[in-house]
């Protein structure tokens, strides 16, 4: 009894776990092809895909028993990137491709019925996967610049199931594909686009520097939207590391185009109507959530009360962690998770709070409903709040404003480089994530800054943890000014962007 093997993986979060698939042709029990190992419906019908596709290259399969095994078998099977290694399984059992050559390879892709290779979902991990088990990786010519990424590992990228058996057998050879770099060719907004709302400016830049969470309260048409879109302008681009980290999880998730990876950061804006599976992860087959997707980049929750309790409430231990974690019957899944979270709200539901002009008939009972929908451990979790104020028309005949997202840039990336430097040795990119001992080793203010900070904590009836992430501001605003140390007026200037959960 000859057992044919070649490999591919499933996935649980971005980790690839090895899968033997196992092909068996018997000779009794003709014209049966039974799938085991805890295949999802996908999975199972690519038995007549497979079928098909070796009829579409002039093969049928043999009147004989077939069995093919997903092992292990315990392990949730899910997608249609098992079709590639069960028809190369089926080859090699037949005769048609050599069975050992076939066990050196990762395989993964869809085939169509007319036998040509279709992209799947993540290319780039089983990529990676196959160069831990010093494996090669064959997978669709859709995918290939995406999994060239993975470096020092054997690429086939193959646009159709015969023209892989054609450079198995080495009557065609295929190219090895090429890493892509996504062009940058988008134009970001500039903040020389936003008029007045200096103060608003400073709070960007400031949570551009550090890494920091951003709240902008303010009425409509006051410009929150305007400055939140233009801060991935002030944001350094990523580098090699930090683009397969979250090309990863873009993978997973289908996002990459024709398999080239992006340098600018993300910034995800999704509606006020998500779910909490759409935002933090989940589903029924896991998927990676707006979370993660925003990893390393912005998440930019516009009208924040407008979303459910619930979701905005699941947002706080990804905030903490780092890392969104989906726990179900059958599967505990982890995606990485370190966003920067920028959020929008008005006052109160109608908006005009505080506004004589437009005053509104329900106060202060509309602002306390609609500020109720935010918790308070939410509120707690934001580094910078900041009011921005409704703008004149006078506002708007103003001159452009001097200062451009690439001025601005500039200080940020310097500050940036001073806490690439400060945490080389730590598994730390910025000063928003610094905590514990590091946080008290790099961010302790001097006496005068130490005796503002303990008096605000009282009179503001600050928490630990507000305590802790205004200290965490305070050095970003000192390494703004190129500042050694941290003293009264960097942590007077902290303070002023720490206000209560209450808003009215």
């Amino acid at each position: 009894m000859t057992v044919a093997h070649v490999y591919t993986v499933a996935f649980q979060g971005i980790e690839a776990r090895e899968v033997d698939v196992q092909v068996h042709i018997a000779e009794t029990g003709g014209g049966q092809f039974n799938l085991v190992g805890l295949a999802d419906k996908a999975v199972g019908e690519s038995k007549e895909r497979v079928r098909a596709a070796l009829a579409a290259i002039g093969l049928a399969l043999p009147y004989k028993r077939i069995t093919v095994n997903l092992a292990p078998a315990d392990l949730p099977k899910e997608g249609s990137h098992y079709d590639l290694p069960i028809a190369l399984g089926l080859l090699a059992a037949m005769g048609v491709v050599p069975a050992s050559e076939m066990a050196h390879y990762v395989a993964m892709g869809e085939l169509s019925l007319d036998a040509q290779l279709t992209a799947v979902a993540g290319v780039l991990p089983a990529a990676l996967a196959a160069s831990e088990q010093q494996r090669g990786l064959i997978c669709p010519a859709a995918c290939g610049a995406e999994a060239a990424w993975a470096g020092g590992v054997e690429i086939i990228a193959a646009p159709s199931l015969i023209a892989l058996v054609n450079h198995v057998k080495g009557v065609q050879v295929l190219n090895p594909p090429n890493a892509k770099l996504a062009e940058d060719i988008r134009s970001v907004p500039d903040l020389k686009d936003v008029k007045g709302q200096e103060t608003a400016k400073r709070a960007i830049e400031i949570a551009a520097a550090g890494g920091h969470n951003l709240l902008m309260i303010g009425p409509p048409g006051a410009g929150k939207s305007m400055l939140a879109q233009r801060l991935p302008g002030l944001l350094p681009p990523l580098d090699a590391r930090e683009a397969l980290e979250i090309s990863m999880v873009q993978s997973l998730a289908g996002e990459l185009p024709d398999g080239t990876i992006s340098r600018r950061r993300p910034f995800r804006a999704p509606h006020h109507s998500a779910s909490m599976a759409a935002l933090v992860g989940g589903g029924l087959r896991v998927k990676p959530g707006e979370v993660s997707l925003a990893h390393l980049g912005v998440l930019f929750l516009d009208e924040l009360p407008e979303f459910q309790r619930a979701v905005l409430d699941s947002l706080r231990q990804p905030i903490e962690s780092g890392e969104a974690i989906v726990a179900r019957a059958n599967a505990h899944v982890r995606y990485p998770a370190r966003f920067q979270l920028v959020a929008a709200m008005n006052p109160c539901r109608c908006g005009y709070l505080g506004d004589p002009a437009q005053a509104c008939g329900r106060a202060p009972k509309c602002a306390q409903d609609y500020q109720a929908r935010i918790s308070g451990p939410l509120f707690d979790r934001i580094d910078l709040h900041v009011d921005v104020a409704g703008v004149s028309a006078s506002d708007l005949a103003l001159p452009p404003p001097s200062e451009s997202s690439a001025d601005v840039a500039a200080r940020v990336a310097q500050a940036r480089d001073i806490q690439r430097a400060r945490y080389a040795d730590d598994d730390v990119r910025t000063n928003a994530e610094a905590d514990g001992a590091l946080l008290e080793r790099v961010a302790t203010p001097d006496a005068a800054g130490a005796k503002l900070l303990s008096q605000a904590a009282d009179a503001m009836r600050l928490t630990a943890r507000g305590y802790h992430r205004v200290l965490r501001v305070a050095r970003t605003i000192a390494d703004l000014a190129g500042a050694d140390g941290i003293g009264r007026t960097q942590v007077a200037e902290a303070l002023s962007f720490r206000r209560l959960a209450q808003l009215a």
